[in-house]
């Protein structure tokens, strides 16, 4: 059996010592030939040169590097360097995985030939108090919406994970990873796996270690950009891959023509308001349980999902703005990553 584990990596010269100690501490079905592949940005940190260094401590670990600088051409290059092999598992430089991980990957995968993509949950750890604040409100339903991974406890299917195992067989079938997608490349291949018969299992019995490192700033421009490429993904597929993502621009929308409620009949603009209230006892009840989680201020919490809603939603208006009204490519400036 031949295993191919491609990782993304820039600028991680702290991390990807520990990432790859943990790949190769786990455990692997018998006679399975392994080859790890850190698809490097051309990091200017030391990661390079550390990665060649780790070489004689781990032999089947190879540099690739990827001169684009950006994720789904390094999803595509650790692919294409590993050939033609059974599995190929995504991992972050910053992921430490669990010692069962590739085991129940490939076993699952094995075991089920209708499932095409299996990973598991995620345990944060944090580098600064903004990354914990920001790694606790994402963790939440109300948060990230119904059914995404990050708020999933039982293991079952569900639309995409993080850190995934594929057969090979899929990338055959399906082709590779957008490289046009700066963002979302990794929900618009999950779409296409479901499109194409496969499913997605979220196992609640693995998972990874991620040190967060965040701040609100980038937190803005992360979720914009993610609002501003769901467009662009549910344009080239002529439809919405969930339904949860279109809550966020509503909302947005309908904040934005709150101005017009003077113009309203008295009895509607009592009912005008309602929405916004809904949403604000929801934010604040949600933060009020964060709070006494974690100790920390009930208003970092209300902030936080405020950015994450409106900076999505209003990336996604713009997405329709460009992509739906206007017939524009990407803007340049939304190419630019946030971490």
């Amino acid at each position: 059996m031949k295993l191919s584990v491609v990782i993304p990596c820039r600028n991680e010269v702290l991390y990807i010592e520990e990432c790859l100690a943990h790949i190769h501490a786990c455990e692997l079905p018998e006679q399975t030939e392994m080859k790890v592949f850190v698809v490097d940005g051309m990091s200017d940190d030391g990661t390079r040169e550390k990665i060649l260094e780790l070489k004689n401590k781990f032999p089947n670990v190879f540099l690739v590097d990827n001169e684009k600088q950006l994720t789904p051409y390094a999803f595509n290059l650790g692919i294409y360097a590993g050939g033609k092999v059974d599995f190929v598992q995504i991992i972050g430089a910053r992921h430490m995985v669990t010692p069962n991980y590739l085991l129940r990957c490939i076993e699952r995968l094995t075991k089920n030939p209708t499932d095409w993509c299996v990973g598991g949950k995620i345990i944060n750890e944090y580098l600064n108090e903004e990354g914990e604040i920001i790694a606790a409100t994402m963790g939440t339903k109300f948060g990230m919406g119904i059914g995404n991974f990050r708020t999933l406890n039982e293991s079952g299917y569900t639309d995409t994970v993080t850190s995934p195992m594929y057969p090979y067989h899929v990338f055959e079938k399906i082709g590779f990873f957008d490289e046009e997608l700066i963002r979302n490349q990794d929900d618009d291949f999950n779409f296409r796996v479901e499109k194409a018969g496969g499913k997605i299992y979220f196992d609640a019995e693995i998972a990874l270690r991620y040190y967060v490192r965040g701040n609100f700033s980038g937190l803005r421009r992360q979720f914009y950009q993610y609002g501003y490429w769901k467009v662009y993904v549910n344009k080239k597929h002529s439809t919405f891959t969930t339904i949860r993502q279109l809550v966020p621009p509503a909302f947005v929308l309908y904040t934005c023509f709150l101005v017009l409620t003077p113009l309203l009949p008295s009895f509607l603009k009592g009912l005008s308001w309602t929405p916004l209230i809904i949403y604000f006892i929801l934010n604040f009840y949600s933060s009020q349980q964060l709070k006494r989680e974690t100790g920390k201020p009930i208003l970092a919490f209300v902030k936080t999902f405020l950015i994450l809603h409106f900076s999505y939603g209003f990336g996604y208006l713009k997405g329709m703005l460009d992509f739906l009204l206007m017939g524009k490519k990407p803007n340049e400036k939304q190419k630019r990553l946030s971490r």
